[in-house]
C-alpha cells in the first residue's frame, strides 16, 4: 500500500480509508484513487489487512468430503449466502482423513476467521483437537453433532427420517431389512440404525439389520459390492430393504440390476427400495429412488444465521444450542 500510495500521489492513510470504505473519501480523490487502480493495477492483499483488524470479514466452511453431492449442495448454499452478507468464505474438504480435517483447522487460525461453518468427519475426528479449536474460534457445526463442541449445532433429525420411510414401508407392503456398513463414516447412521429398530419394535416387527464390510466415503461402491454378497447369498429375508443413505441405495440398485432382480412398486417388480437423504441425483436413478429428504434451505440457511447472531455476540453463546429439522417423505418408483 505505501508503495500505491507513492506512485498516485495520494497519501497512505486516505488510500488505507478508501479501501475500508470508499464513500468515506471526498469524489475527486475517489475517482484518482480509482484511475491509478487501473493503471497500476493494485489489489490489497485481504489477508494481510485482516491480520491488523479485531475482526475479519473471512468465515471458513469445512466439510468431510466435497465429492458427496449432499456436501456440495450444502456448501454452494452457504457460500451464496456468506458472501450476500458481505463476508469472504474460504472453502475445505477433508476428503476423510482426520490427518487432514486437523491441519485445515490449524490453517484457518491463521487466517484470523470470523467464523466457521464446520461438518466434522465424525466418528473418525480428533475430538480433542476440534475441542481445542472450538474454544479459539466462533464454530458452528452443521450435519454432524460431535456433542459439546461448537457454540451450536445445526442438523436434520435421524429419527425423523426412519420413522417416515420405516412406517411407509410397513403400510405398504413387507417390513424392511435395513441395508449399512459395519463401520460407517458419518454418525448419523448410527442414529439411523437406532431409529429403525425402535420403530419396527414399536410397530411389531422384528428388526433384520444387514451390515456389510467397507470403510470410506465411497458409498455407493461399498453398497453395490455389499448388495452383491448379499442377494448371492440369499441373506434378505424379505422383499424389502431400507438403506441408510441414498449413496449405499445407488449401488444396491446397481447390484440388483446386475442380478436381473426388478425393482419398484408395481406388479411385475418383486423388491423394493427405498432409502434417507434425498441425494441431488436420487430422482434420476432407475427406478427413482423413494427416500426421505433433508431441509437442505433450512439447514443450510439455519447454520448461517446461528454463526451471524455468534459472531455479532461476541463469538459466545451462554448456552450451546442445538437445531434440527425434520425429513419429508419423498414417494417415486422404487418403493
Amino acid at each position: 500500500m505505501e508503495e500505491f500510495a507513492a506512485l498516485s500521489g495520494i497519501s497512505r492513510p486516505t488510500v488505507s480509508k478508501y479501501f475500508h470504505d470508499p464513500e468515506s473519501v471526498r469524489s475527486s480523490t475517489r475517482a484518482r484513487i480509482e484511475e491509478a487502480l487501473e493503471k497500476f493495477d493494485y489489489r490489497p492483499n485481504i489477508y494481510a489487512v485482516n491480520q491488523n483488524r479485531k475482526l475479519t470479514k473471512n468465515i471458513g466452511i469445512v466439510v468431510p468430503y466435497l465429492a458427496d453431492p449432499f456436501f456440495a449442495e450444502m456448501a454452494r448454499y452457504l457460500e451464496q449466502s456468506c458472501i450476500a452478507a458481505g463476508y469472504r468464505p474460504s472453502l475445505f474438504s477433508s476428503h476423510g482423513e482426520q490427518k487432514l480435517e486437523n491441519e485445515i483447522l490449524d490453517s484457518l487460525r491463521s487466517l484470523k476467521p470470523a467464523g466457521v461453518l464446520f461438518a466434522p468427519l465424525g466418528r473418525a475426528s480428533d475430538r480433542a483437537h476440534i475441542e481445542k479449536f472450538c474454544a479459539e474460534v466462533p464454530t458452528v457445526l452443521f450435519d454432524s453433532n460431535l456433542e459439546g463442541l461448537g457454540a451450536a449445532f445445526i442438523g436434520s433429525d435421524n429419527f425423523s427420517f426412519v420413522s417416515q420411510t420405516v412406517e411407509y414401508m410397513t403400510r405398504t407392503g413387507e417390513p424392511p431389512s435395513f441395508f449399512e456398513m459395519r463401520t460407517p463414516a458419518n454418525p448419523n447412521a448410527n442414529k439411523r440404525r437406532k431409529a429403525y429398530i425402535e420403530v419396527m419394535e414399536r410397530l411389531g416387527f422384528e428388526p433384520h439389520v444387514i451390515k456389510i464390510d467397507g470403510e470410506g466415503w465411497a458409498f455407493e461402491e461399498i453398497g453395490h459390492q455389499g448388495a452383491l454378497r448379499v442377494l448371492e447369498k440369499g441373506a434378505l429375508r424379505t422383499n424389502s430393504v431400507l438403506c441408510s443413505n441414498d449413496r449405499l441405495a445407488i449401488g444396491f440398485l446397481a447390484a440388483c440390476y446386475e442380478q436381473g432382480i426388478r425393482v419398484g412398486r408395481t406388479e411385475e417388480c418383486s423388491f423394493r427400495v427405498a432409502s434417507n437423504d434425498d441425494h441431488p441425483f436420487a430422482k434420476f436413478t432407475c427406478p427413482s429412488l423413494t427416500t426421505a429428504a433433508h431441509d437442505y434451505d433450512n439447514v443450510a440457511g439455519c447454520s448461517v444465521d446461528t454463526l451471524f447472531e455468534l459472531i455479532e455476540s461476541g463469538g459466545k453463546f451462554d448456552d450451546r444450542t442445538e437445531t434440527l429439522f425434520p425429513a419429508r417423505l419423498v414417494l417415486r418408483e422404487s418403493a
